[in-house]
């Protein structure tokens, strides 16, 4: 790995094009190293993942909405929207199965659909992504080029890489930009690799994503909104209209990073600022995508190491009801962002939405520690957090930060903490967890078989046997598929609601 430094420059410096990051992350995208066998394995896997929990989310409205809002913008090649028929069109049914669209409103969709649970793939640093985000957008344009799937693997490794590097070297959130505003330059890269585009096409394109996906952090504060869904599919869309607009030849504005009036100098730390960001060299291998780890449970991911502790612990507790204070130590991280430091009052209330109730630690600790297990439906019904039992027990929860627990978590080395439970007799019952039981350094870390396994428990409700196993045999091999076999990556979902069942809006 290289580490570059970046910072601002003024407009009489000159910075060279070729020591711009966003050059920088085109030309390491573009390096035409193999992809190693494990990370093509782990595209698969990812791939997988989110397949499943677009599937388990094809119900609900905000996935409908985005589905319906694909359906006018028919394509051909085109690209499919997951819950649509995987065939090509024979009749116009009316409720979009059976079509193929155009590949942002494919990625659009989908994308809505992958992130609506909270339930995919993670990677914390000094900013924290869910890259799997990045997949939907590379499926839908591989499929409308025609690109087989070795194309389509090294796309997602070059994606994964610049999310992951740009997550290890900047962070946004301290500044309260949405993580998203990485998430549009990894699209834009992924595809470029993946297309083979010329460096300059690309340099652009990586400009205009980031440049048109910056957005503030309040869709993440207090009463969190359906926008949640919607913000890595608008990051998508808009990195996939850059790419189309960059191979036509318009230009991104310049440095994007860099620059006097660029990103670092009036969004984040500042003109004084400097950044060290690392990436592969020449000839090295994109590996980012292993440092990645998905979830287990439908929840934030800091809450999973304390789903599995609360699971753990509970059997030493005895009667709930004696509990006087559930106290937990962590990182600044968990304890601002899904814990009582982030002041939000709405992570108390029983009326909130279930994207508020996902990023708060005291809720997802009192279902976890009554129940013993965690539903990605069940657990957020609103029966379900009005239980009288489970609001007292939510309010006795609080979270504290330790720096020590915060080094390690910017260290990547955990991201659980330390789990106090003082009962009505003053015992106290104390544990801790490092990383989630599915970590990769966790107590079953995920293989192949979770991943289908939790694509089979999510896809049944909704998706036929028979479907299910011939979307499993090809995205298994993901790296061996031909162009016509990557267009098939999808999935026919009868048991999922129509897009007649969606709100009315322009068209």
């Amino acid at each position: 790995m290289i580490t570059y430094k970046v910072r601002t420059h003024r407009s009489t410096e000159a910075l060279p094009r070729p020591q711009e990051l966003a050059w920088r992350l085109a030309a390491m995208a573009l390096d035409p190293v193999p992809v190693p066998a494990e990370v093509a394995e782990m595209a698969a896997n990812r791939l997988i993942d989110d397949a499943a929990v677009a599937a388990a989310s094809l119900a609900r409205r905000p996935v409908v909405n985005a589905r319906a809002q694909a359906l006018p913008h028919l394509s051909s090649p085109g690209a499919s929207v997951w819950g649509w028929h995987h065939q090509p069109p024979t009749s116009g049914t009316g409720d979009g199965r059976g079509t193929r669209t155009s590949p942002e409103w494919a990625a659009w969709a989908n994308s809505v659909a992958v992130r609506e649970l909270d339930f995919h793939d993670t990677f914390l640093a000094r900013e924290w992504s869910h890259p799997g985000d990045n997949i939907p957008a590379l499926l839908a344009v591989a499929q409308h080029r025609g690109c087989d799937g070795r194309a389509l693997v090294r796309g997602i490794a070059a994606a994964y890489e610049v999310q992951v590097d740009l997550c290890r070297g900047i962070s946004l959130h301290a500044h309260k930009i949405d993580h998203v505003a990485h998430l549009g330059p990894a699209v834009a890269a992924g595809i470029g690799a993946m297309l083979e585009l010329p460096a300059t096409a690309l340099y652009h394109a990586i400009g205009q994503a980031l440049h048109t996906t910056t957005a503030t952090r309040q869709s993440r504060k207090g009463e969190i909104s359906s926008w949640k869904a919607y913000a890595p599919a608008f990051a998508a869309k808009a990195a996939v209209e850059a790419v189309d607009r960059c191979m036509r030849g318009e230009t991104s504005p310049a440095p994007i990073y860099e620059g006097e009036d660029g990103v670092i100098a009036w969004l984040l730390d500042g003109p004084e600022a400097e950044y060290e960001v690392p990436l592969p060299g020449p000839g090295e291998p994109k590996l980012a995508i292993l440092g990645t780890y998905t979830k287990e449970h439908s929840a934030e991911y800091q809450a999973q190491a304390f789903i599995d502790l609360a699971r753990r612990v509970r059997a030493r507790l005895g009667r709930l009801e004696d509990i006087r204070a559930v106290r937990v130590v962590t990182s600044h991280h968990t304890h601002t962002v899904i814990g009582t430091g982030s002041g939000d009052p709405q992570k108390f209330d029983p009326g909130a939405s279930r994207e508020t109730l996902d990023h708060s630690l005291p809720y997802i600790l009192a279902v976890a520690l009554e129940d013993g297990e965690w539903h990605h439906e069940l657990s957020y019904l609103p029966e379900r957090a009005s239980r009288p039992s489970t609001v007292a027990l939510w309010h006795k929860v609080s979270t504290q930060e330790s720096p020590a627990w915060t080094e390690r978590y910017l260290a990547g080395e955990a991201f659980g903490g330390r789990l106090e439970v003082e009962m009505a007799d003053g015992a106290l019952v104390v544990d801790e967890v490092e990383v989630a039981d599915a970590h990769p350094r966790g107590a079953r870390p995920f293989q192949r078989a979770d991943y289908v396994a939790k694509f089979e428990r999510l896809a049944g409700p909704v998706v036929e046997p028979a479907e299910r196993r011939r979307f499993i045999d090809l995205a298994s091999r993901l790296g061996e598929l031909t162009g016509p076999e990557v267009a098939e990556l999808t999935f026919a979902a009868p048991g999922a609601a129509s897009v007649a069942d969606a709100g009315r809006g322009l068209w």
